[in-house]
Formats: structure tokens, C-alpha cells, sequence
């Protein structure tokens, strides 16, 4: 049974690990009739793709087993947290393609995990303790020396009661008193060294409103949740190893009737990368990035901006796998994935984002020609279109040099190139500003050359692309490179010294006039350019912004 289970696993999309191998064996031994995950993020920020990893292995393990997925927004600390993260967090999990089956709020369950530590108090196993933080810290003890009691552990029941009650009823400051667990403060983990599980905050909840001035702590409301939904495994980033016993401790403690387990895997590190949530939110909240769906942003809703198909991203996080000891992925291979995904999807056109004005002088005034010239080359669904061709035309600046290198093989004075779809021009004359500067190539073309007419005279080796100056339409281009600048050089300066200065290019230039009814979230691959998606918000301003998604090609190799 457990090998059948195991080779219909090898035969899905997403390959076998540890985790998915674990609910094998405990669906064949019978520990669980249903598999029931979560994915639980605190709405303190915008998800990043560390987030869609986890997302992806949690809706995917429920539904390759016929289970269930909760999306529980741990909301225990309000000082941090606001609806806008909230509404953010579940447009992103649906946009990577998932449903829940139940969306929960740990604040669904104040009630029953004050009750359940009024329990742990009759039980012996709480206090409430009046050191500060820092006195706290102060007595913690190291990892070689075990931490100091506190004075105020051997209250009594009714003492720690009433205590309690009156933390709950708002009598005592932010800071003035916290509940602790009475386990060990010799315990060799840090983390059973008497943990708070509920601390005051007169701040108001955005979902409970001033309801509550005191709030659980993550480590103690996480697991009371989980077992409330009665989910099967908990699933969560290797930082949580240490605190696992403490989950257990708490399940077993408060006397939950359901007792999950809790599996902890490898977060998702990629180069050149921010995934700190804090560090993001101090690029947003510094001005140095436009938002948190700013298009450098590894954020989802950034991504999404930017270009990033969700059907990338989940293959991407699939073919990552999920280990036990933490790794660096190469950037290079998320950008694989995207252009795999749009190589088919996208039509193939022609822009200039840096126009340099070509006359071509023998072509007939007034004239327009439209050209035939397909859609995609490698998807003949996509169909053909029709493109104007006239006198004035714009090509790449970076297509002219007049001082060509050895082996330059696009336009220079008296060489002839092929321009696509359409003839072969030849440039003749260079126009310059007082400057020095080129700003226009005066050429002529061969009119039996035209693409389509099986002319075989002579060949070119350059091929370049233009647009037809009339009717194109200006369009911003925007490029950008890494955020950070993570490299050994850079290790050890503070966070906002490695920021990339030169992370986002803005570009003036033209597209084909077929581009100009484009919308958000449309989608192109730009000769020569690479993969660009139209600007939803600034779309919507009336511009017509491009941001570029991923180059044409990469060094990476995705078999290596």
C-alpha cells in the first residue's frame, strides 16, 4: 500500500519529498483519515515569493491527497497589522491559482485560548510575571549556562488568577506584566526557558476592535489554532525548529483534543534577493521603492506588477523542491521558468526604446505599405498581423555604429542590413547635431528585397528591427536589475548601503501601432528586448508603460 501510494506520487507533477513522503506513511499506518494544512501568514506586510513556496506546498500536498487547506491570518499582534495586508495576502493566494476550503483569523479563537491558559494557570503551568523585557533577557541564561527563575514564579493559583483577570480588564500598562509558561529555565532550548504567551497592548484590532488589551503570543497561538482546525500537519520554515517543542508542550498542556504535528522545511533563499519582510517594509516606508507592488519588489503582488505569470512561479517552486537544509537558488533559474512559460503565450512584436530616426530616401512619399509578419514563430495559433512600412522609420540607436568593431554585422556607413519583415536598406549618409551627436541615418532600400518574395540575389548577415515612424506609439520602457547588491563585497555593510542605485532604468521610445489598446496585465516579447508587461497602475493613468519581465536569454542551465 505505502509503495503504491509512493509511485503515484512519482508520477505527479511535483516530484516526492520529505514531507509529502510523511503523509504517505501516516495515510497508509491510518494516524489521520484526512489531510487538513494551513497556510498561516501574520497580515504585517505584503507576501513575498519565500511565501509563494510555502503556499504552493501546502495547497498542493492537501489537494494531490483529496485534503483540506485553511488560509488563517495569525493576527495576534495589532500594532502591526491592518486589513490592507489582509485583502493583499488573499488576492495573492488566489492569484498564484489556489481556493481555501475555510478562511480563519487566529482572533476567531481569543476567547478559547484565554481559557485555555486560565487552564494552564489552575494547572501550575503559567504565571504572570512583572520583570520587563529586558530583565527578562537579562534572565534567560546562554546556551551554556542555564537562565535565573523569576521572582514572581511560585505565585500562587488564586494570585496568578486574579492577575490575570485584571490583565484582561486593563488595568496594568503596555509592558507592565506578561504571562509566562512554567516549564524549565535550565532546558537546554532556549525556547521552553518559560515562554510569554500573552503580553498588554491597548492598541486596537482590526478585526476585535478595543475587545482585548492583552494579546497571545505567536509560539502559543499558533498551535492552539492548528489544533482548533483540527489540521494535520503543520508546515513551516526550518527557524521554527527549536520551537517545536514548545508547540507540543502547548497541545499537550491545554489539553486540545485535536494534537497536529508540526514539519519543518527549507525557506526559500534566492541571489540577489530581499526576503526579509522587515527589510521590504523599510524600502516602502524609506521611498526607495514606489509601493510594495513596486516591480523590483520579490514581493507576489510585485511580481505580478512586473510580469510574472502565476503558472511560473508555481513551477518554479515545484522544480525547487523541499529539503531539510537550507540552500541559494540562482535568480537566473525563477527567470528560466517565466520565459518556459511565455515563450508560446506571447505575441512576438517590435519595439524601439532608444529611436534613432532612419529617412529612407528612394522610398515614394506618402506611401504606406502594410506587411505581413506573424505573431509567433513557434505558435502558429497566434495568427499574423499586418504592420505599416513607409519613408521614416525608427531603429535601436545601439543598431548604428559608425566606427563599426571587427565582425559587427548590423548598420554602419555603406554596409546593408535586412530590416524584419520587411527590405534590405544600406546606409548612406549620417546626419549630426552641433553636438556631434547622430540623430538621423539617411539610407535607401532595395525594393525586389522584400521579405516573403524569395529574392536569393545577395545575402546580409544583420537582421534588425524597427517601427514605422508615422503611426507608432511612444511608450515608457522600464528595465530594472537586482534590488541588492549581494555579492562578498558587500557582505558586511548595513542593509540600505547595498541597495542597487542603479536598480531601475526608465526608457523613452516607440511599439507598433497595433500596441496601443493594451491593457494592464497584457503581455509581449519585444524583439531583441525580452519579455515586458504592460504597467497595470500606471496603464490605468492613461500612459502606456512596458515593464520589462526577463531578458531574451540567460547563461543559466537548467539540467546543471
Amino acid at each position: 500500500m505505502l509503495q503504491e501510494r509512493l509511485v503515484v506520487m512519482e508520477n505527479k507533477t511535483a516530484s516526492s519529498n520529505f514531507i509529502r513522503n510523511i503523509v504517505v506513511e501516516d495515510l497508509d499506518k491510518g494516524k489521520v483519515k484526512e489531510i487538513v494544512t494551513r497556510f498561516p501568514p501574520e497580515p504585517n506586510g505584503y507576501l513575498h515569493i519565500g511565501h509563494a513556496k510555502s503556499i504552493c506546498l501546502n495547497f498542493e500536498l492537501a489537494d494531490e491527497f483529496k485534503g483540506r487547506t485553511n488560509l488563517r491570518f495569525d493576527d495576534t499582534n495589532p500594532v502591526k497589522e491592518d486589513t490592507e495586508y489582509v485583502e493583499s495576502i488573499k488576492q495573492d493566494v488566489q492569484w498564484l491559482g489556489f481556493e481555501w476550503d475555510e478562511l480563519r483569523y487566529a482572533s476567531d479563537y481569543f476567547e478559547e485560548m484565554y481559557n485555555r491558559a486560565v487552564l494552564l494557570i489552575k494547572k501550575g503551568k503559567a504565571f504572570v510575571c512583572d520583570l520587563s523585557a529586558e530583565q527578562m533577557r537579562e534572565t534567560r541564561g546562554t546556551l551554556t549556562e542555564p537562565g535565573q527563575e523569576s521572582p514572581y514564579r511560585n505565585r500562587t493559583v488564586e494570585e496568578n488568577l486574579d492577575l490575570f483577570a485584571r490583565m484582561r480588564a486593563g488595568e496594568f500598562k503596555d509592558g507592565e506584566r506578561v504571562l509566562r509558561a512554567k516549564i524549565d529555565m535550565a532546558s537546554p532550548n532556549i525556547t521552553m526557558r518559560d515562554p510569554v504567551l500573552y503580553r498588554i497592548a491597548h492598541a486596537h484590532h482590526h478585526r476585535t476592535g478595543d475587545a482585548w488589551c492583552i494579546y497571545p503570543m505567536y509560539d502559543y497561538a499558533h498551535p492552539i489554532s492548528d489544533a482548533i482546525e483540527g489540521v494535520t500537519h503543520s508546515i513551516c520554515t526550518l527557524e521554527f525548529e527549536d520551537h517545536r517543542p514548545l508547540y507540543d508542550w502547548t497541545i499537550r498542556e491545554c489539553e486540545m483534543e485535536s494534537t497536529p504535528r508540526q514539519y519543518e522545511f527549507a525557506r526559500l533563499n534566492i541571489t540577489n534577493t530581499i526576503m526579509s519582510k522587515r527589510y521590504l517594509k523599510s524600502l516602502v516606508d524609506g521611498g526607495i521603492v514606489d509601493g510594495w507592488d513596486d516591480p523590483r519588489m520579490p514581493t507576489i503582488s510585485g511580481l505580478r506588477r512586473r510580469g510574472f505569470t502565476p503558472e511560473a512561479l508555481r513551477a518554479f517552486c515545484r522544480e525547487i523542491g523541499v529539503a531539510r537544509a537550507n540552500s541559494l537558488v540562482d535568480e537566473r533559474m525563477l527567470e528560466h521558468f517565466i520565459r518556459e512559460d511565455l515563450k508560446l503565450k506571447t505575441l512576438r512584436t517590435m519595439a524601439v526604446v532608444r529611436p534613432l530616426k532612419v529617412v529612407i530616401t528612394n522610398y515614394p512619399e506618402g506611401q504606406v505599405e502594410m506587411l505581413e509578419a506573424e505573431n509567433n514563430s513557434e505558435n502558429e495559433e497566434l495568427g499574423m498581423r499586418m504592420i505599416p512600412f513607409s519613408r521614416e522609420i525608427y531603429i535601436e540607436q545601439d543598431d548604428f555604429m559608425e566606427v563599426p568593431p571587427p565582425k559587427y554585422h548590423r548598420l554602419y556607413p555603406g554596409n546593408e542590413v535586412r530590416l524584419k519583415h520587411a527590405y534590405f536598406i544600406k546606409c548612406e549618409e549620417v546626419i549630426k547635431n552641433d553636438a556631434g551627436e547622430v540623430i538621423e541615418l539617411r539610407c535607401t532600400y532595395d525594393p525586389e528585397t522584400k521579405s516573403g518574395s524569395g529574392f536569393t540575389g545577395r545575402k546580409v548577415k544583420g537582421t534588425i528591427h524597427w517601427v514605422e515612424a508615422s503611426s507608432a506609439k511612444a511608450a515608457e520602457f522600464r528595465h530594472f536589475e537586482p534590488l541588492l547588491i549581494d555579492d562578498e563585497s558587500n557582505a558586511d555593510k548595513p542593509f540600505l548601503e547595498r541597495i542597487n542605485p542603479n536598480s531601475l532604468e526608465t526608457l523613452q521610445g516607440f511599439v507598433e501601432e497595433g500596441l496601443a489598446s493594451s491593457v494592464g496585465g497584457d503581455k509581449f516579447q519585444f524583439f531583441r528586448h525580452g519579455y515586458y508587461n504592460v504597467d497595470p497602475k500606471l496603464s490605468a493613468q492613461g500612459k502606456l508603460v512596458f515593464n520589462r519581465i526577463v531578458s531574451l536569454k540567460s547563461s543559466f542551465d537548467p539540467k546543471k
